[in-house]
């Protein structure tokens, strides 16, 4: 789960393509056109402090019902607190802490923030990553939804290996926010985060990012770090 949101966010990815009219070939080189866009919602994403965001994530697996999950995401830094119904996955920086709510369980990790297969990516972190290269993306079209106007970039991963095809992202330019991203994964599987309000430079509480074991009585940890 840690791998979609992301998602970020993430959030983030994920789906072969089926049912659908094939994708154009992919460019040698990203989209100017698209980097003018992603550069000046990177530049506003990067002058928050805080953020804080609720979200709903539908996620479409073949051979299984539609699921829709909604939680609610807050970043600090490094720091992070995602709140889903099923679990809640917290981070300093330093520990991560994920809680399964069913098992009243909770598994401790060291946080690896150069992990990125298995770390979060908000979409702040996602829009830091276009610019490294693990992407090359292009504005594939702009449409119109609920009155907004909102560009969508297609991002395809340079690694041949990656368990992802794509991810789309489709921007409200004139808000200078992401609206969604949906992820493809090679296994037919789909996955659409929708931001549906952020929040930012909001001021947390001093234990937001901690995760207070005294608070959830016959608790059981089961502590893995190294």
């Amino acid at each position: 789960m840690k791998k979609l949101l992301f998602a970020l966010i993430t959030l983030f990815y994920f789906n072969a393509l089926t049912a659908q009219a094939p994708a154009p070939a992919p460019p040698e080189k990203s989209d100017p056109e698209a980097k003018k866009v992603l550069d000046k919602i990177r530049k506003k994403y990067e002058g928050y402090k805080t953020l804080e965001a609720t979200f709903s994530l539908n996620i479409e697996v073949p051979g299984q019902d539609k699921d829709v999950q909604k939680g609610t995401i807050a970043q600090a830094d490094k720091k992070f607190r995602l709140d889903m119904d099923q679990q809640v996955i917290v981070s300093d920086g330093k520990t991560t802490w994920v809680y399964l709510k069913k098992n009243n369980e909770v598994q401790i990790n060291d946080a690896d923030p150069a992990d990125t297969e298995n770390g979060f990516l908000t979409p702040k972190d996602l829009l830091k990553r276009y610019q490294k290269g693990d992407y090359l993306y292009s504005i594939t079209e702009k449409t119109t939804e609920n009155g907004k106007l909102l560009t969508q970039i297609e991002f395809k991963p340079t690694d041949k290996n990656s368990e992802y095809s794509k991810l789309r992202v489709s921007i409200d330019e004139k808000a200078g926010a992401i609206q969604s991203v949906k992820a493809f994964g090679k296994d037919g599987s789909r996955y659409t985060f929708s931001i549906n309000k952020l929040t930012p430079n909001k001021q947390f509480a001093a234990d937001q990012f901690t995760f207070d074991t005294k608070k959830y009585p016959g608790v059981k940890v089961e502590d893995l770090r190294l």
